[in-house]
């Protein structure tokens, strides 16, 4: 099975054929987070929908080798202009819990030294890798094997270092006379072409805010910065350009040809690293190191709202995931929620979606737990089995993951889970319809998930059994021990409704 999947440099739909198409063996380097603060959702949206790709791509056999950053210096405030502008991102996460520190807000088990922007950087690192896998990212378990997978840019100074150099030695860099080295745009007759920014939009500064006093300095107003001489900066490094700090499109060009090589096949991101950072890593990247292509594909996932408006501190509609977690969701139900919109097309974020998609898991999982007590029994119908291929069929179509959800969805709506079954004479059995749910599982990867960060995990036998036993005493009008066995359901999060089909359940989001 082939995968089609969206190229966002060339805008068409295309077949995905490896580097090494012999091997099967896939590169993928995803941008990661800045460790500045908590990954916020709409973050995860990117990494997990990064996720989900990779995991259609070992569903049809390829083997991935992914790579994600961290970064934890360079990336500054003001990024959608090439050079940056503003402040480090690590420098105003570091001011920030030294304010809070000081005025007594830092909550107590928040044990890092504001001061040391290192220690801020690994205190947000850690608490990503743990958000990270408590919503199933493999990249994660790729980590607990090779740290290197996870690399953060203060561990590649000197690579870094070295291309600025190899650039300025093949004239795509220069020195101006601020001391700052920067990029020449113009020895790169291809740049603009992801964005679809042209020479002349940039001049007018319509990629972005133009400062106006380091255009005095450059080439062409264009031009963005490889390394930045600043002896006062709070972190900063020996150069042959003095003591300062790396561009921030540098860093990944750099941590991705160590560890990927010169041309990697898909390179990840949001939206919104489209340009200038993606674009000016293709320049840098394809100049340094000789080759027409830094990756042949690149996928990108565009933004998340928030109740159909752009998320916001000040609109109180800025969630992290653990955020959502104090509330009562699970990190499976937010998982689904931020994959199950295409990502092509922007996502609206709803605390009822967010209910929705918990419903829909705990449909399914009810029903593999029901699989599970019957795996020896044999069938007649397949409905599972034959939905696999259709599942994967829809996910090879750019990620069509609502065509998939739809698909398993039906299979699921086949079964009669509220008694016993009868025994068929197939050469299936349940077993083969459980393993077929955990197949497509394999890509959503939210039936098994584990709740690790969730106060209350999922006992479907305990709740049933509750269930049953509340029906049983409404039955015989024991109208205190139904209310007693509601309010228990209640304390465990579980909703329940009584309808003419009997009662259903789903877990409350507060």
């Amino acid at each position: 099975m082939q995968l089609q999947l969206y190229n966002s440099l060339t805008r068409k739909t295309e077949v995905f054929v490896p580097i090494d198409p012999e091997q099967r063996v896939v590169t993928f380097y995803s941008c990661g987070p800045t460790v500045y603060d908590f990954a916020h959702i709409g973050n995860f949206r990117a990494f997990l929908n990064a996720d989900v790709l990779r995991r259609t791509l070992e569903s049809i056999g390829y083997s991935v080798n992914q790579v994600m950053n961290i970064t934890d210096v360079g990336h500054m405030t003001d990024d959608d202009v090439a050079d940056g502008g503003g402040e480090d991102k690590m420098e105003v996460a570091s001011t920030r819990l030294a304010e809070a520190k000081k005025s007594g807000t830092l909550p107590k088990e928040t044990d890092v030294d504001p001061t040391d922007p290192l220690a801020v950087a690994e205190y947000y690192a850690s608490a990503f890798i743990d958000d990270s896998k408590a919503l199933g990212m493999k990249i994660v378990s790729d980590v607990e094997e090779n740290q290197d997978l996870m690399p953060r840019p203060t561990q590649y100074i000197s690579h870094m270092i070295e291309m600025v150099r190899l650039l300025i030695e093949k004239e795509h860099a220069y020195v101006a006379q601020d001391g700052a080295v920067y990029f020449d745009v113009q020895s790169f007759p291809a740049y603009g072409r992801l964005s679809g920014n042209t020479m002349e939009k940039l001049r007018s500064g319509e990629g972005g805010r133009v400062d106006m006093e380091t255009q005095k300095i450059k080439r062409n107003p264009a031009d963005f910065m490889l390394w930045k001489p600043d002896p006062n900066h709070l972190m900063r490094w020996e150069s042959p350009w003095g003591e300062g700090y790396p561009g921030w499109h540098i860093e990944c060009s750099s941590m991705a040809t160590v560890l990927l090589g010169d041309v990697v096949d898909i390179h990840s991101g949001g939206e919104d690293n489209i340009f200038p950072h993606h674009e000016c890593e293709i320049a840098q990247s394809c100049c340094a190191t000789g080759r027409d292509s830094f990756a042949n594909y690149w996928f990108h996932t565009r933004f998340l709202l928030v109740d159909g408006g752009k998320m916001s501190k000040s609109k109180g509609n800025f969630y992290t995931l653990r955020d959502l977690v104090s509330k009562g969701a699970t990190p499976a139900a937010i998982r689904l929620e931020l994959i199950r919109t295409h990502y092509r097309s922007n996502a609206n974020f709803t605390f009822q979606g967010l209910k929705d998609s918990q419903r829909q898991i705990d449909r399914w999982r009810r029903l593999a737990t029901w699989l599970c007590t019957h795996t020896d029994v044999k069938v007649n119908e397949t409905p599972l089995q034959d939905a696999l291929e259709r599942f994967i069929t829809s996910m090879c179509d750019d990620l069509n993951i609502a065509g998939a959800i739809g698909i398993l969805s039906e299979a699921v709506g086949l079964y009669s889970i509220d008694c016993n079954p009868d025994e068929g004479d197939g050469p299936s059995t349940f077993g083969d319809e459980l393993k077929a749910l955990h197949d497509m599982d394999a890509i959503l990867g939210v039936i098994e998930l584990e709740d690790e960060v969730c106060i209350k995990n999922l006992d479907v036998s305990k709740i049933e059994s509750l269930i049953e036993a509340r029906l049983d005493a409404r039955t015989n009008k024991e109208w205190a021990r139904a209310d007693e066995l509601r309010d228990e359901l209640c304390a465990l999060g579980i909703e329940i409704k009584d309808g003419p089909e009997g009662t259903s359940w789903s877990r409350v989001v507060q």
